[in-house]
């Protein structure tokens, strides 16, 4: 018997897309026929999450995330995933609201790390998931692994590409271009063997299969 998955998205719901889609397709892969994965899912509103990010508001995003958490858990959710990396920012505290686990996307990152016998990585996200320690401190004290992200300019590179046109679906082949000279002076100067695609909305315009450097492994997202 499968278990309801609870989804909390919204955050853009571009991305959210990308996990119902990859939850269903792997559903699909390993049973066959017309299998799709049970879930329920609540999205917030984006301008409201994306607003009180830029103002520094973390303790309102953390009460917004519990308040969806629980609609999650009444409608039916037997376990929480939070279909974004920044907002697991508050995961330990949406995990103390709640009685279903959450499955923590760094955890889970990890092992596919590991499972590609990759121990350095580069980390492109957000500012907030590249700079604050809940998601590349809980790779290097939980899991061992040496991460890396960008310098200070390319942080921001990267983080307004995210915010000014991957969260609407804008996807330049310039920023790509941007995206894969980072990766390439990350690989250059730090010597990364991997790197983690850690921001969904990163994905739909960095894959796998457009590689510039095929002796790196690609983890997201």
């Amino acid at each position: 018997i499968m278990k309801t998955i609870g989804l909390l998205g919204g955050m853009s719901w571009e991305s959210s897309l990308e996990y119902y889609r990859l939850i269903n397709e792997e559903t699909h892969a390993r049973l066959g026929g017309h299998h799709n994965a049970p879930s329920v899912m609540v999205t917030v509103n984006f301008h409201d999450i994306e607003a009180r990010q830029h103002q520094g508001d973390w303790d309102g995003l953390t009460q917004i995330m519990i308040k969806a958490a629980r609609q999650v858990e009444r409608g039916g959710g037997e376990c929480l995933v939070i279909c974004t990396n920044t907002m697991h920012l508050m995961a330990d505290a949406v995990q103390a609201a709640i009685d279903i686990p959450l499955l923590h996307i760094a955890d889970a990152t990890a092992e596919a790390v590991k499972r590609d016998r990759v121990t350095k990585v580069g980390l492109l996200g957000t500012r907030f998931t590249m700079e604050r320690d809940f998601y590349k401190g809980r790779l290097i004290e939980r899991h061992g692994l040496d991460v890396l992200i960008p310098d200070e300019a390319a942080r921001q590179s990267v983080h307004d590409i995210i915010y000014n046109e991957l969260v609407f679906g804008d996807i330049r082949t310039e920023s790509r271009n941007c995206y894969r000279e980072i990766i390439a002076q990350m690989a250059e100067d730090g010597g990364i063997q991997g790197v983690i695609l850690g921001c969904t909305e990163i994905g739909l315009l960095i894959k796998p299969e457009e590689s510039f450097m095929p002796s790196l492994q690609w983890i997201g997202p």
